[in-house]
């Protein structure tokens, strides 16, 4: 799979500095926190240089969280985006490093996308299933009886570890199975039994709770 590049911001709104801008104590992690300061009062340049120290940890948070390139991307791009539309001018030296801020906005703004995807994850599956294997469709009509997230959830939660984290690869995050076989630096037929084997339990499962 290719490697997602860290997506770079448009040119942005002017905003009006609120105040001078204050600099951080001598610490680990001030420049960092100097730099959020800044933005925090609307300066441009200081923003272009926070963007360029911290962008790659960023975005390497985000697909972490996500898997998901082009999500991991637009996660990253939001996270700047708020942080120079107000959000920087929340950060308090005095309660932790700008670095670790700046970390905890991602995750939560990572997990905040994952959950987003609730709604659309049962239409994934129903895809992958439609678009791998005809003999399962009967699976994928029985997710969309049973549209709400937590049932989908509590068949989830009758696989196997291994069965669960290939579906969510193959159906979530939308990889082939060599890629999910990749992933999980497994053989690719392993990939596609795990696979192939959790949606059998699926169908069971969701044939019991039906």
């Amino acid at each position: 799979m290719q490697n997602a590049q860290i997506p770079a911001l448009g040119r942005l709104s002017p905003r009006s500095p609120s105040g001078p801008a204050v600099a951080a104590p001598g610490r680990p992690g001030s420049e960092v926190d100097a730099l959020l300061l800044r933005v925090g009062q609307g300066d441009a340049q200081a923003f272009e240089d926070l963007y360029g120290k911290t962008a790659a940890r960023v975005h390497g948070l985000a697909r972490k969280v996500l898997i998901d390139a082009e999500m991991s991307a637009e996660t990253t791009q939001d996270v700047f985006l708020a942080l120079w539309q107000g959000a920087a001018a929340r950060f308090d030296p005095d309660l932790g490093t700008g670095m670790s801020w700046i970390m905890t906005v991602t995750h939560r703004r990572a997990v905040d996308k994952v959950r987003s995807e609730e709604s659309h994850r049962t239409r994934d599956l129903t895809w992958g299933i439609r678009n791998r294997d005809v003999d399962y469709d009967q699976v994928a009509d029985a997710v969309i009886q049973r549209s709400e997230t937590a049932a989908v959830r509590a068949c989830l939660s009758t696989l196997s570890a291994a069965q669960r984290e290939a579906i969510h690869l193959a159906y979530y995050a939308g990889l082939t199975y060599l890629e999910v076989a990749e992933h999980l630096g497994i053989p690719g037929p392993t990939a596609k039994t795990r696979i192939r084997d959790g949606i059998k339990r699926l169908r069971t499962s969701l044939q019991e709770a039906h």
